[in-house]
């Protein structure tokens, strides 16, 4: 398939532009989100682009997002690095797992709907994460036996140890040593990669329309 000049040079304005910033709405740039929307060329341009990075290019609703593939940890994030973000600096593989944990209990409390949305709730605060996490932690123990839990690749009792560890504080504290601190740090790195909004001063978290999309 032959391509002009012009069509190449907007399918690397437009990659370049969605490296820049994970995302290109109709908002930011009208002129390069209709030449990816209307036309067929420079979008076939745009996702070979993507492939070869190790990149999804995908569009919902009124957005374009560059989204990194699992193993690419030039654009996304290795384990050791998210370890880092999320976790203490004495942190195992235990404190990693258990942080991926969190925000997949995030995840479920606002996502666990059925039908043209799956979206249950506008926003929760985060002494009720706190709780849900607990809860889970729990219940996920009391089903399966150290044997299950090999088989279900679930190691509910490592996370579980793993989030008694931490202290418990409600004095506002940021450190990530106490299960306040760690949440902290969990929904500030989230609202870094623009997934949600933390109001720390009424501790509410709501989801993003970017994370609405992904879901």
């Amino acid at each position: 398939m032959a391509y002009e000049m012009e069509e190449i040079r907007l399918g690397q304005e437009i990659f370049y532009y969605l490296l820049k910033h994970h995302e290109l709405s109709e908002e930011d740039r009208e002129p390069l989100y209709r030449a990816y929307a209307q036309q067929e060329q420079i979008q076939n341009l745009v996702k070979s682009q993507g492939e070869l990075a190790e990149c999804d290019i995908e569009r919902y609703g009124n957005v374009i997002y560059l989204i990194p593939k699992e193993e690419n940890t030039f654009l996304g994030f290795s384990k050791a690095g998210l370890k880092q973000a999320l976790c203490k600096s004495t942190g195992t593989d235990r404190d990693y797992y258990l942080s991926q944990f969190v925000i997949l209990t995030l995840l479920t409390e606002f996502y666990d709907g059925q039908g043209a949305t799956c979206k249950t709730r506008d926003y929760m605060r985060a002494g009720e994460l706190l709780n849900c996490i607990s809860d889970r932690l729990k219940e996920g123990c009391e089903r399966y036996g150290e044997e299950e839990e090999e088989r279900a690749g679930i190691a509910f009792s490592d996370m579980a140890q793993a989030y008694e560890a931490l202290k418990s504080d409600e004095k506002g504290t940021r450190t990530k040593t106490t299960k306040e601190g760690f949440l902290y740090h969990i929904l500030h790195f989230l609202q870094k990669q623009g997934l949600v909004e933390y109001v720390e001063a009424d501790e509410m978290i709501k989801t993003t329309k970017k994370l609405d999309n992904f879901m």
